[in-house]
């Protein structure tokens, strides 16, 4: 065998005359044969915003991977909206489409022996996806992210999509007009590219950056900007030289990594997804991660960025302010990150901070000694609710402590419903359960339902409990991701209507007040519902899915452990 790169070996001498023969009937050269072959994966569809640009990204990364001396392989995979499917049985498909897609992009890669991989990603779930993907093949590669959606703009005021969503509870309320609402909503979205605030798509581009496994600042134009072709022209060139120096994911993926996307994502007052993500690609890495470390590490971080829907601006403003390098310069000089920690160029964390440029005069970011508020927005909650841990994003605008009487629903339709018809009130502990990776199966995003009572007016004195998950745009006082979840037996699925439900965020407890012997008969006569999906791609997802305590990950009992482990 020469000394070539692996794919070679599918096209190299006489034996491999048929499978030449094949690719030449697609326009492949001997020479492109000959060359390192790049799979350049991107999830276009035309379901959504937010992967709208992804074919003529691909093209612009096939550019940079020819004049690196590659061949470019462009390989297409599957995505599912948010947004679109957020309040219905399709968001069900939305976090088991994470598994799909990485295991999608790992079974391409090694069947047709890929040397190297570059993957755009735009909406949520295609991030994350990338990332495990990557880290299993352990080749050469670059994520870049397709870009920010620009603000809508309504009646001279900057707009997201999560305002369209707490608009509709206002208009159910009677404190927005139905043709208010129509006119928010015409002018919400002015274009392609991902959701616009700190939400999971923009929160998620930005670990990858602080993982190391996308360049720090590739993440910041927005999907429209002319520079987004440049940022993917330089990533497929970019990936050449990490195949030439034999840099791969598990030299980036370390402990260090995930702390210093952990402190950018507390920093931000990201998306409460990350926790999620970041232990599923942990798992994949081989890197030991736990919910403590998110807490203890966001405990230590203040708040810095003024953005949605913390705050007032969004991911172009962010950019426009000097991006993710000058978020970086901030927390590297007080001591918050390890600037060592190696990144996808090839250089250290701290190298590519000191290029921070600030623009004059910015206000998104602000200062590690004049912070914004002076804890991360990550906060994870044990109690007799949730013994193995719920997931809390905390803000300055919303209580730390809440006590109130349990309004419990079998579905988020059911809640949904009840929020719009008024039923929900103030001093409300709304429960929503059989929701979570399991039990839904899919473990679904509450925005809906959050928003709405944003909209009613109730987001500062009605708090929320599930084993389902948030979206990134969600506010207010809000446990997600209770584990175990009531799928299994944990028990939230003990609660009923009236009783009394704590979340105490200095104490980290989230405490039902009924007592053990109570609490032990309530579960002691549980039975678990029967399956919503008794076949499909659902029923396999519930049959292999972990507690969300672990990333809600797929794989073998053997692999995983009885309870979900790593």
């Amino acid at each position: 065998m020469s000394n070539r790169p692996p794919a070679y070996s599918l096209f190299e001498g006489r034996d491999r005359a048929p499978m030449r023969a094949f690719a030449r009937s697609i326009g492949y050269t001997e020479d492109d044969l000959r060359r390192p072959m790049v799979a350049v994966v991107h999830s276009w569809i035309g379901t959504m915003p937010c992967n709208f640009t992804h074919r003529e990204l691909a093209g612009h990364v096939m550019r940079g991977v020819r004049a690196a001396g590659g061949t470019p392989v462009e390989v297409n995979t599957i995505a599912i909206s948010d947004v679109i499917t957020m309040g219905t049985e399709g968001m069900k498909t939305s976090l088991v489409s994470r598994e799909v897609i990485a295991d999608s992009i790992e079974l391409v890669a090694r069947g047709h022996m890929f040397d190297a991989i570059v993957s755009i990603v735009g909406c949520d779930k295609t991030i994350p996806a990338a990332a495990m993907a990557h880290a299993r093949l352990d080749i050469p590669s670059v994520i870049v992210y397709s870009g920010s959606i620009q603000p809508g703009r309504f009646r001279g005021t900057p707009v997201t999509i999560a305002d369209v969503f707490e608009a509709v509870g206002a208009a159910a309320s009677g404190r927005m007009s139905d043709a208010d609402l129509a006119e928010l909503e015409s002018v919400a979205c002015p274009g392609a590219g991902s959701c616009g605030g700190q939400y999971t798509a923009n929160t998620m581009a930005m670990m990858m950056e602080f993982l190391g496994l996308s360049p720090l600042g590739s993440a910041g134009p927005p999907a429209l900007s002319d520079r987004r072709a440049e940022v993917c022209y330089d990533a497929g060139k970019l990936v050449l030289r990490a195949l030439s120096d034999g840099l791969t994911p598990s030299r980036i993926l370390t402990p260090a990594a995930f702390a210093n996307a952990i402190v950018v994502g507390a920093a931000t007052a990201g998306s409460t997804n990350l926790v999620l993500h970041l232990l599923a690609i942990a798992r994949e890495a081989g890197v030991p991660l736990s919910l403590a470390d998110f807490d203890r590490i966001s405990g230590q971080v203040p708040v810095i960025t003024d953005l949605k829907p913390y705050g007032r601006y969004t991911a172009v403003d962010l950019d426009a302010a000097g991006g993710s390098r000058l978020v970086a310069d901030r927390l590297l000089r007080a001591g918050l990150l390890d600037g060592d920690a190696l990144t996808a160029t090839g250089r250290r964390l701290g190298d590519e901070a000191g290029l921070a440029e600030e623009t004059p005069g910015q206000v998104v970011v602000t200062t590690v000694t004049e912070p914004l508020q002076p804890t991360g927005g990550l906060v994870v909650l044990y109690g007799n609710l949730a013994p193995d841990g719920c997931v809390v994003k905390v803000t300055g605008h919303q209580a730390a402590e809440h006590t109130g009487p349990a309004r419990v629903f079998e579905t988020e339709e059911q809640a949904m419903a009840a929020v719009q018809q008024g039923e929900v009130v103030a001093g409300d502990v709304v429960v929503i359960r059989y929701e979570g990776p399991r039990g839904g199966p899919g473990m679904r995003e509450m925005l809906g339902v959050t928003a709405a009572l944003v909209g009613r007016d109730l987001g500062a004195s009605v708090a929320l409990v599930t084993d389902g998950r948030f979206s990134g745009a969600t506010r207010g006082l809000m446990a997600g991701h209770v584990a175990p979840e009531a799928a299994v037996g944990g028990p939230i699925a003990a609660v009923r209507d009236g009783d009394l439900v704590t979340l105490d965020v200095p104490a980290r407890t989230i405490t039902l007040h009924v007592d053990d012997a109570e609490l032990t008969a309530r579960l002691a006569g549980w039975k678990e519902p029967a399956a919503r999906y008794p076949n499909g791609v659902l029923a396999k997802y519930r049959a292999l899915v972990s507690s969300a305590t672990h990333g809600a990950v797929t794989g073998t009992m053997s692999a995983l452990g009885p309870d979900g482990s790593s």
